[in-house]
């Protein structure tokens, strides 16, 4: 057994040798150099921190464009029903995190449109800069955050970072605006769960006492109250009112 292999290696070895002086493979590799930078003369390094800050950006975006949609109250409300509802993980975190994005690029859609056309194709065609570009797309964010802003919120923040009152929406700085619409859409997503929550703790009242006048208290409530809350729910074309409620909710 110990012969085989020894003659298996020799045999592996010589197979080797051969691919290394075979004159198909003799040929010197060309020479490969990777250079960082644009030739312009500028200090070592300086393109470099360009590119990690541009991945610092690209990381940071995400929750930025979260904080600045209708992504937050939709999947805090979709989450809501779930909790209420008592069905532990279902829907999954997936179906709800994808319905949630696309109704935000439904309800968007303006918004993104206008975008679109004011600032990413003029700066693909070389009409305008990229510190141009930015600001008018700024302008459409702004006014779709504005619009869904408690003024007590916008307040907070301006009055923390000693802002001038500006004459338009177009001159809150976005570092400002930001966040008062976040915690204005966590308020607005609060009421709404509070709301959504009511008919169905009504049921596990309902359930729970049912039991206790019973005497079976050993019984866990929530699995009898479970198929009530999904047949009430059911009946009444859950989803479909709660997309509405959501939808009508940014019309306003």
């Amino acid at each position: 057994m110990m012969k085989n292999k020894w003659w298996i290696s020799i045999v592996a070895l010589q197979l080797l040798s051969m691919i290394i002086h075979n004159e198909a493979f003799a040929e010197p590799l060309p020479d490969v150099s990777i250079n960082i930078g644009d030739g312009s003369g500028e200090a070592p390094g300086t393109s470099a921190l360009s590119i990690l800050l541009l991945i610092t950006v690209l990381s940071v975006a995400p929750a930025i464009l979260v904080l600045m949609t209708s992504f937050t109250r939709i999947v805090i409300v979709l989450g809501f029903v779930r909790t209420s509802l008592g069905t532990q993980q279902m829907p999954p975190n997936q179906v709800i995190i994808g319905l949630a994005m696309f109704l935000t690029f439904f309800i968007m859609a303006p918004t993104f449109s206008q975008v679109n056309e004011a600032a990413l194709q003029p700066y693909l065609k070389g009409e305008i800069s990229q510190t141009e570009a930015f600001e008018q797309a700024s302008i459409p964010m702004k006014k779709f955050m504005f619009s869904h802003t408690r003024e007590k919120d916008l307040l907070l923040f301006m009055n923390y970072t000693k802002t001038e009152k500006p004459s338009s929406y177009e001159d809150i700085p976005l570092t400002v605006l930001i966040p008062a619409y976040a915690i204005s859409e966590l308020k607005t997503a609060f009421q709404m769960g509070f709301m959504i929550f009511i008919p169905f703790l009504v049921i596990d009242m309902i359930v729970a006492s049912t039991l206790m006048a019973m005497g079976m208290m050993m019984l866990p409530p929530v699995m009898i109250s479970l198929p009530f809350k999904l047949l009430l729910f059911v009946l009444v074309d859950g989803w479909y009112l709660i997309v509405k409620s959501l939808l009508l909710s940014f019309n306003t």
